[in-house]
């Protein structure tokens, strides 16, 4: 749809509605509806959106070593920019147009979709297409906001019990959440290629349709919040947490990723005995480089690191395999146009922005510096195969090896680092300086 369509659209219909939103540092969608002579004002030129939603936390507390605004800036507005090749109507809430936006005009440098933009920019550079999608498992709760608040936060009730993975009898008992999800999604344009129960009471798996790399990030930021406001109209709670329950897998937001150019998937070759290009191997060893130093863009919170341990479908060591599921890098090699590579480490709880800007910059960083993939794939149980090292433990030590990369700011710039960092280092300050029911359980009477 070309922009005079669109005002075509927009200005006969008699709804005077639309809904915007921008994303912030953790992936939440911050918005709000406008006025349609508003928004078609904001549309021809652009708007203020207060920089708050980059001043605090997930839950609104604002941080207090943030440089880029905060009370030392007075928090102002700072200029968005509406991308009208988001437009969407949003079948489950009266067909209310939807639009995203971002801060790429001004340079923002804590705005994640302006950050993907620049790396895409610098592939678009290198004469590449990038190809992506992402896949999301997330638990289901017989909750409200209300239930939950009412039980202090603790204890959700799963949709359904047990551990019923790929359960045809499970999702035909909830069929009426299961097939909105399905067609809902599909007419908000994020198409599904596949949806199923995963292993765990209440959980399923989506895997977005794979497309060019700033709309499958745009799918995978909305298909979140979309899950969550459809989940609702079921009086159901969709959780993407990294890990809920320790006694549980955790949630995984795959990455497959592929690059093309004149219709053709670079990564496939037919004549190599992995069926990799040249170009697919240097991509994988310059993921497998930047990993270590990069990884709160995929691991973003205390808990993420919670789902990154031994035998629980998530990788703890800096490998790759063929068809391994063990592995931080996963190849899929057909030789054809689905050779692909899915990167393992990210969690559902990620901000798809930042995950897939860190695994396209690192790989076109191997590309770039033609970086050999020295090490072989990994055969069997990859927990095992520490031999090219093991991802950093926890949010702090990825943090302070972020904040010191070269490799980090010369992928996404000093600014973003050191913004992100901070932001990351607050997290882990909010963790460190409350005490858990873990504490009170263990000391409270023996101590």
């Amino acid at each position: 749809m070309d922009r005079n369509e669109l005002l075509s659209i927009l200005k006969q219909s008699d709804d005077q509605r639309i809904k915007i939103a921008v994303v912030d540092i953790d992936g939440v969608l911050r918005g709000k509806i406008l006025r349609k002579d508003k928004f078609l004002n904001v549309l021809e030129s652009s708007s203020g959106f207060c920089d708050v939603i980059f001043g605090w936390d997930v839950v609104d507390v604002a941080y207090d070593n943030a440089k880029v605004t905060g009370w030392h800036t007075g928090y102002p507005d700072t200029n968005y920019t509406i991308d009208i090749n988001t437009f969407r109507k949003i079948p489950w809430d009266e067909n209310i147009p939807f639009f995203l936006g971002d801060f790429s005009q001004t340079n923002h440098p804590a705005c994640p979709r302006s950050l993907l933009k620049k790396v895409i920019n610098k592939a678009k550079k290198m004469d590449l297409t990038p190809i992506f999608s992402e896949e999301f498992e997330w638990f289901n709760f017989d909750e409200t906001p209300d239930s939950l608040h009412d039980k202090g936060g603790v204890n959700p009730k799963p949709l359904t019990p047990g551990m019923f993975g790929y359960s045809v009898l499970r999702s035909s008992q909830k069929s009426d959440y299961f097939n909105d999800l399905f067609t809902l999604l599909e007419e908000y344009r994020i198409p599904l290629e596949g949806l199923h129960t995963e292993t765990g009471p209440g959980v399923y798996e989506a895997a977005i349709q794979y497309t060019d790399i700033l709309e499958a990030a745009d799918r995978a930021v909305l298909f979140k919040a979309a899950v969550k406001e459809i989940a609702s109209k079921h009086g159901v709670m969709a959780s993407f947490m990294a890990k809920w329950n320790a006694e549980l897998p955790g949630c995984s937001g795959h990455i497959h990723q592929s690059l093309w150019k004149n219709g053709q998937n670079l990564f496939a070759d037919n004549k190599d005995e992995y069926k990799m290009s040249p170009i697919f191997k240097s991509y994988i060893a310059g993921q497998l480089d930047a990993l270590p130093e990069i990884l709160p863009m995929f691991a973003p919170t205390i808990n993420s690191f919670k789902r990154l341990v031994e035998g629980a479908w998530a990788p703890t060591t800096l490998t790759w395999g063929l068809d391994n599921r063990t592995t931080a890098l996963r190849v899929l090699a057909s030789g054809g146009g689905s050779t692909r590579l899915e990167t393992r480490v990210p969690g559902s709880d990620v901000n798809p922005y930042l995950a897939m800007a860190a695994a396209l910059a690192a790989g076109l960083y191997g590309i770039e510096n033609n970086l050999k993939l020295s090490i072989k794939p990994t055969i069997g149980n990859g927990y095992e195969d520490k031999s090219n090292g093991t991802l950093p433990p926890d949010l702090k030590s990825a943090t302070d090896k972020m904040k010191s990369s070269s490799l980090a700011k010369s992928l996404f710039g000093d600014d973003f680092v050191d913004h992100f960092c901070r932001t990351r280092e607050w997290e882990h300050r909010q963790f460190a300086a409350s005490v858990t029911d873990w504490e009170i359980k263990r000391y409270f009477e023996i101590i």
